[in-house]
Parts: C-alpha cells; structure tokens; sequence
C-alpha cells in the first residue's frame, strides 16, 4: 500500500461545507429577524465562556429546560477584557468561544455584545425567561426588571458542577 503524499485536504467553505451548528451564530444587528422564528418561551443568558468546561455544559442545559429555546451571548473580547479577568483574558478569540457554544445541542441561537452588559440585547429580543448562574441573586441580574416588566420570569441556576476557568488556568499554569 502507497500512502499518498499529498497534503489533507484544509477545511474551507469551497471544498466543505462549514458545519451546521455555524449556523447559530448570528449578528446582533441580525437578532431581531433571527429571533422571530425561534420557539417560545425564548430562554436569555449571557458570559464570556473562555475554555468551555462541564459546568458551561450543565449550565446551558438547564437553561434550555427553562424554555423551547435558547439565545447565548458571548461577551466580546474587549468586554472580556473591561470585566478585569485578567490581561491574558480571553484565551480563545470571540468567533471561537462562539462556535463552541453554538456546537452545543441545547443553545439554539448565539451572538455577542460589546457592552459591559447585555441590556441591549436583552431589550431587543425581549426573552420570556432570563438566567444566570448560582453565583447571581435574581434581583442583581442585569435585566431582571426589564424581563419582569414584561411578565418574563428570572431564575439563578445552581452549579451541579463547581468548575471555573480561572480555576482551570491556575492549575494549568502551576503545572
């Protein structure tokens, strides 16, 4: 047998096609429209995602619990930067932590924001149930008001799995 000596073949649109999941990412100028279409109850939450790990994961499906469907948004890199994680942070670039999230079966629909909040979003899509983590009282997640004004229900989630990437980075870096 001759293995061929050739170059694999890269992964381009022309050759093959992006995947499906690339789909869910969407414009903040595109949401409106986007949004139209998605099942409800429409569930919101938003964070910087930096190295996805089994407590995004359980996190996002909890979330979808809560509703038919899903929008995720994903802090910007400067946000990241604005938020004071660190000046190493975010580790992976804004387009890659949303495709990651976009990978997960249980988000329905992703796109970003620049401010230090997502009350732009969260008054544009007007989301029938608006979530955080366990680490949020509902009365302190930006947009709570909003939401309830309109008779939306907020929820903080418990974490079934203590992980962080803060924690993740320390412990790569004390290896």
């Amino acid at each position: 047998m001759v293995l061929s000596r050739r170059a694999p073949r890269r992964y381009t649109c022309g050759v093959n096609p992006a995947p499906a999941f690339e789909s869910k990412i969407c414009a903040p100028a595109e949401l409106a429209a986007r949004i139209v279409g998605s099942p409800r109850p429409l569930v919101f939450t938003n964070g910087v995602f930096d190295i996805l790990h089994r407590g995004h994961a359980s996190y996002l499906a909890q979330a979808r619990a809560r509703g038919a469907s899903l929008l995720v948004a994903v802090n910007t890199d400067a946000s990241v930067q604005r938020l004071g994680k660190g000046p190493d942070r975010p580790i992976n670039t804004l387009a890659d932590r949303m495709a990651l999230i976009a990978a997960l079966e249980s988000v329905s629909l992703v796109t970003w924001f620049d401010d230090d909040t997502p009350l732009a979003l969260i008054r544009l899509v007007k989301p029938d149930v608006l979530v955080k983590g366990g680490d949020w009282a509902p009365d302190k997640i930006v947009g709570s008001a909003e939401v309830k004004s309109w008779g939306g229900a907020v929820h903080s989630i418990p974490f079934i799995h203590e992980r962080s990437t803060s924690a993740t980075l320390a412990k790569i870096r004390r290896a």
